[in-house]
């Protein structure tokens, strides 16, 4: 699908997308509009096909997380569960397809796995002194800035 879809018109439309979803959240349009069962499993849908076909996941993930009221733990525990299934599905191709060349950086493929559990660690902490509204404050403006970033990187 990505090899006939126009990759300029996916990316402005991821862009626009998170664009929209940072502002919503970050003006309180998105308080008024909380996602219910029907409409998660579409935005799921979607922001994974959307996701999917762009090659940024995170942020359309994300975006689609501030449609619920979670917690900034649950959010947080969500995104990295979903990261880790997507993540696992991938390594097997990985494997498949570049074994060699990730046996040569083996050192620093061993390096960042240990930086990624020490800085699961110390985010944890962080996490747990950021209040709430901040939290959301935060990942709206990333997403904002994300979709920005995008919108000028595919358009310049």
């Amino acid at each position: 699908m990505h090899s006939i879809a126009n990759s300029r018109l996916l990316s402005g439309m991821l862009a626009a997308l998170l664009m929209f979803a940072g502002l919503s959240d970050l003006t309180g349009k998105a308080l008024d509009s909380r996602f219910g069962r029907r409409t998660a499993w579409i935005a799921g849908a979607l922001s994974g096909l959307l996701g999917g076909l762009v090659g940024n996941q995170g942020g359309i993930r994300s975006a689609a997380l501030l449609g619920f009221d979670v917690n900034r733990q649950a959010f947080v525990a969500t995104a990295t569960g979903i990261g880790l299934i997507v993540d696992g599905a991938r390594m097997p191709v990985h494997l498949v397809t570049e074994l060699e060349p990730l046996v040569q950086i083996w050192p620093t493929i061993l390096l960042l796995g240990v930086a990624v559990v020490v800085g699961t660690v110390i985010g944890e902490r962080i996490l747990r002194s950021i209040p709430e509204h901040w939290f959301r404050v935060s990942v709206a403006g990333m997403i904002l800035g994300l979709g920005a970033f995008t919108l000028y990187r595919t358009f310049s």
